[in-house]
């Protein structure tokens, strides 16, 4: 017994003795991996401020292997992954951190916002919509939502982008009336084309009464009543672009022109084009106008006259190319290469450019193909911008 004493008393500064010394172990481990994992972070941090992303990547996934806990440089490395085109590897941190059990609520809520761009920088739409409806009622339910109408527009999914359109609305964001217009217009465009033009005009309606300022569905809809043999209403429905004096005006001017002379309005819609020209000076109003007046005078002079006046009051090549059709400059010889000349030299300024992203197009886009912005195209021709 007095043995066994001797040797508990024997033992208990033994074992204090021991678990001191692996606790000093435990607090210079410790403090070597601190060391080591700022020192790796600011590594990466000093990589990342002089676009070395590759090293930059490198020393962060040092950082992440001395503290796996730290969820910071998760996102960092995560992000770092999307950035250079690596959008498996970052889905695989991203995914990581959604699955770990002591992720706070908004660390979880930005590492599932995080995972939503990397399947949208991915191409994998599918499923980063699925990403995106998770953010509902989060903090990051505004960016979600722009987000998903991007992806609906680009796949042109017209219903469910006006869907999430109303609910921008509804939040407090800017009126998106005009974007909804457009759905329906791309709608009717796509109901026209399978024949429905019925339905079509219905939708071209709706939209006239969703934006009463937006000039797109009125072209539309005139459009659509000339190719259903209704001159008369499509010349009522364009003409009221020019009464207007929208910006959008000169677009409608050739369909104008065909409405008019098959409902037998010429004299009225000249007048109408007169006056538009007067106040905004253009040169497919003033294409119009001279189809116009060929119906009622074939006098080539009088049609030449008309581009030198537009010529006194803006400079054209697209003018001087016309004027140049009718002129008497020697004969054929003559004339025949310098139109083909000036043509050439024309042809590039009769383009359409996107004021976003610069993108041009021999037509007028309403959605651009390049950046994907709407009414991003003036309706006015690349020479009079």
């Amino acid at each position: 017994m007095e043995l066994d004493l001797i040797w508990i008393l024997l033992g208990l500064p033994a074992a204090f003795g021991l678990g001191w010394l692996a606790s000093r172990l435990d607090l210079r481990q410790l403090r070597i991996d601190n060391r080591q994992a700022p020192r790796a972070y600011f590594k990466g941090l000093n990589f990342l401020l002089n676009e070395q992303q590759d090293k930059a990547i490198d020393a962060f996934i040092e950082a992440v292997q001395n503290d796996p806990d730290t969820s910071e440089l998760h996102f960092a490395l995560g992000n770092l992954f999307r950035r250079r085109g690596e959008y498996e590897r970052a889905v695989r941190v991203h995914e990581h951190l959604l699955s770990r059990g002591d992720l706070s609520t908004a660390d979880r809520q930005r590492a599932q916002n995080a995972l939503a761009k990397d399947f949208v920088k991915a191409g994998l739409l599918d499923r980063a919509e699925d990403a995106l409806r998770k953010l509902e009622g989060t903090a990051f339910e505004g960016q979600a939502r722009l987000a998903r109408l991007a992806i609906y527009e680009r796949s042109r999914e017209w219903p469910q982008a006006r869907q999430v359109a109303e609910q921008l609305e509804g939040s407090g964001e800017v009126s998106f009336s005009v974007r909804k217009a457009h759905y329906l217009c791309e709608q009717a465009r796509e109901l026209n084309a399978q024949g429905d033009s019925t339905g079509a005009s219905q939708l071209l309606l709706n939209a006239i009464q969703e934006a009463p300022e937006a000039p797109r569905p009125r072209l539309l809809l005139g459009q659509l009543q000339l190719n259903m043999n209704q001159a008369s209403l499509a010349c009522d429905t364009l003409s009221q672009l020019f009464e207007s004096s929208s910006v959008a005006a000169p677009l409608a001017a050739p369909s104008l022109v065909m409405a008019a002379q098959t409902s037998q309005r010429v004299p009225q819609t000249l007048t109408l084009l007169k006056s538009h020209y007067a106040q905004s000076p253009c040169i497919d109003v003033m294409d119009a106008i001279v189809s116009l007046e060929k119906t009622s005078t074939d006098s080539e002079a009088h049609t030449r006259q008309r581009y030198i006046e537009h010529l006194q009051k803006q400079p054209s090549l697209l003018a001087a190319s016309r004027w140049l059709a009718g002129a008497d400059l020697g004969g054929d010889e003559t004339r025949g290469p310098v139109q083909k000349a000036l043509e050439q030299a024309s042809r590039p300024l009769s383009r359409y450019r996107c004021a976003a992203c610069g993108f041009e197009a021999k037509e007028h886009f309403w959605h651009c193909p390049g950046c994907q912005a709407w009414d991003s195209y003036p309706p006015r021709r690349v020479e009079e911008l």
